[in-house]
């Protein structure tokens, strides 16, 4: 028998990173299906520009996902104000680009506190209400890069690999409990993350945050493990294991799959980089 569909017409969704790209669009899709949405952004600025632009059923807080003191306010807020959380959306993410070898450790931090930690510290906090009500979905935003690797992203392709396993193991925690965890897998989304990166079939593969937030809105009815946006790039992890590794280095190379470290716009990714930057300061 299968699990009932979250009505979202009064529910409550839980957004992180929605001052911005995915978790903006997927705000504005929850509150047109009549859904009460608290926006969640390290940039408390954004997060009210984004309440603002998505209207009265939207609610903005600051939030630093990779503290569970901060994430546990945000949940008890959002509970006061709205009610308890029907949905959550793990969408902060950050994704600097470069050589391992030359990143910096606070950048490492970053990445696995806000990629990894951040939905572990989210989960861990909703999940025992969830299960408690007998109701409750949690959406994951991973990458296709949960399922594969690009030299030049090589924290980000780990911490979403870890985002991969983690989420499908909760999932199986939670079999006959009512509340379900699903993870989207998404390709090259036109967002501040992949600025300034060319990035192979980027024509191909590149969608808009609308078509994530979409995908993210729609797991709310079928509740399935994973979802990957385009649908037809799921094709790729699933032939992956039956392609020789000689063809496939061939293939990447002429594909040019290290453009993450030599093909880079400087110019274009400055602002973002400068932010994920101020982050690692700011948790030190």
């Amino acid at each position: 028998m299968g699990i009932a569909e979250i009505e979202l017409r009064g529910a409550v969704v839980a957004v992180t990173g929605g001052g911005r790209g995915i978790g903006r669009a997927s705000a504005q899709l929850f509150a047109e299906r009549g859904a009460t949405v608290c926006i969640g952004d390290l940039d408390s600025e954004a997060a009210s520009e984004a309440a603002t632009a998505v209207g009265s059923r939207a609610l903005p807080f600051a939030l630093d996902v990779s503290s569970r003191r901060s994430f546990s306010e945000f949940l008890t807020a959002c509970g006061e104000l709205a009610g308890p959380v029907d949905v959550l959306v793990n969408n902060a993410g950050v994704m600097p680009a470069g050589r391992f070898l030359e990143e910096d450790t606070s950048t490492t931090r970053t990445v696995l506190e806000v990629n990894l930690t951040g939905p572990i510290n989210g989960m861990r906090l909703v999940l025992p209400d969830m299960i408690a009500r007998g109701r409750g979905h949690v959406v994951n935003v991973a990458s296709l890069l949960g399922k594969t690797e690009l030299p030049g992203l090589a924290t980000y392709t780990a911490s979403k690999h870890a985002l991969v396993g983690l989420s499908a193991a909760v999932r199986a925690e939670l079999a006959g409990t009512g509340v379900t965890v699903t993870t989207v897998l998404p390709g090259i989304v036109n967002t501040e993350l992949s600025s300034g990166i060319t990035i192979p079939f980027a024509r191909l593969a590149r969608i808009e945050p609308r078509e994530v937030a979409q995908a993210i809105v729609d797991s709310c009815s079928r509740r399935q493990r994973e979802i990957v946006v385009p649908r037809w790039m799921a094709l790729y992890p699933t032939l992956r294991p039956f392609v020789p590794d000689a063809l496939e280095a061939i293939v990447r190379r002429l594909l040019g799959d290290d453009r993450a470290l030599s093909a880079v716009d400087d110019a274009q990714r400055a602002s973002y980089r400068s932010r994920v930057e101020q982050q690692g300061i700011d948790r030190r």
